[in-house]
């Protein structure tokens, strides 16, 4: 069938974050402003209606009108093995696969198996904010492989401090978050492989976020790092249906771990987790039947991305964003204007009424950047961007 993404479906009123979480947000230091006007594109799930065979599902599960303690049925894990071995040729074992109520709570879980107090993990900066504090709140030692920024080149990795900071034998682990968040980058097999070859020389081990994974852009490759490595017995790959098929609020992370010693420590300390009925049967019907609705999103914020960046360069050419080789995410440099973060904040969050996050959030990398998750209904965007673009006209 044909999806009208174009179509607003207005959230209010169904409890969620990021349109009835107004004083949680404001609470929690992100904006000042917060009230029927704004429009908040700073979190990382869709406002556009999900796939018909998933919203079926979920119709078949409301109809049986019992949702009772849930066990993992041999389809949940054999969707996951068809989805990832169709899209991604990654082959993955049934009894690889351990299920999780959440990515961050995979993130804490990992740290609490494989560290201990006062060891080094690797994070590349800018990242998403949630690496850091898995760190901090653990009490562990956060090392910073922060990502080299070029005009031209976009992000690099800095290899040589990569391989410094592993072979500190202090240093246990590795978080990679790929494709990137939050600058979209996908790294590349060759990329990949270096790191796990360094990683795997120092006994250190790769904790990867993999779950952007599905939205990449058109004639973009996303390859799992299990796949580009010469062996995968240091690595842990996070996957979800949560981005992909934007059902986040269902709890549904995948843990895929080859290493039967890892993946006994890991189930240990993440104790036991039933799903909800409604997580089952999401999860089998998106990777069974949710391809032609992925396919058309992914057009769809194509399209919406194309629009961003021609709007941009006649309307606030000074702000430096790119294409995104991954994710629906956009990364904007706003270095070009003569203004301090807390101006550049101001003008969007409290005077255009524009809810993002800002650059600082993702590390001091971050400073004269802002975040726009951009999975929303077209005309939404475009009256976000020509809010923001008139409080930066005196600019111009």
């Amino acid at each position: 069938m044909k999806y009208n993404f174009d179509e607003i479906v207005n959230r209010r009123g169904t409890y969620s974050l990021k349109w009835d979480g107004g004083n949680f947000i404001k609470k929690s230091g992100l904006t000042e402003r917060y009230d029927e006007n704004t429009i908040p594109l700073f979190t990382a799930d869709m406002d556009l209606p999900v796939a018909q065979p998933l919203v079926d599902a979920l119709h078949r599960t409301v109809d049986h009108r019992i949702f009772g303690y849930t066990i993992f049925p041999d389809e949940y894990f054999e969707a996951v093995q068809h989805w990832f071995k169709k899209r991604h040729d990654w082959e993955i074992k049934r009894e690889e696969i351990v299920y999780s109520p959440g990515t961050v709570h995979a993130l804490n879980v990992a740290v609490k198996a494989f560290t201990e107090p006062g060891d080094g993990i690797i994070i590349q900066r800018p990242v998403y904010p949630p690496f850091t504090s898995a760190i901090v709140t653990n009490r562990r030692e956060l090392l910073n492989n922060a990502l080299i920024y070029d005009e031209d080149r976009y992000y690099e990795i800095d290899f040589d401090d990569f391989e410094a900071k592993a072979r500190d034998e202090r240093t246990k682990m590795f978080i990679l978050c790929n494709p990137q968040n939050p600058t979209g980058r996908i790294f590349t097999s060759e990329e990949l492989r270096k790191l796990a070859d360094i990683c795997e020389k120092h006994g250190v081990i790769i904790v990867a976020d993999e779950i952007h994974g599905d939205l990449i852009r058109r004639n973009q490759t996303f390859i799992p790092i299990a796949k580009a490595a010469d062996t995968t017995d240091h690595i842990v790959t996070f996957t979800a249906i949560n981005k992909t098929f934007n059902v986040a609020g269902l709890h549904c992370t995948n843990v895929v771990i080859s290493n039967p010693v890892l993946r006994k420590t890991f189930t240990k300390v993440l104790g036991m987790h039933l799903p909800s009925p409604f997580t089952v049967a999401a999860l089998i019907a998106v990777y069974y039947e949710g391809e032609d609705w992925l396919e058309q999103l992914k057009e769809y914020i194509d399209g919406t991305i194309e629009w961003v960046i021609n709007f941009q360069k006649e309307k606030m050419p000074k702000v430096k964003i790119r294409i995104p080789e991954g994710t629906y995410i956009m990364w904007m440099d706003f270095s070009g204007y003569d203004l301090s973060p807390e101006e550049v904040h101001d003008r969007i969050y409290n005077k255009a009424n524009v809810l993002l996050e800002d650059g600082k959030m993702f590390g001091e990398e971050g400073l004269p950047f802002q975040r726009i998750c951009l999975p929303s209904p077209r005309p939404m965007i475009k009256e976000a961007f020509e809010r923001i673009a008139r409080e930066f006209a005196d600019q111009q």
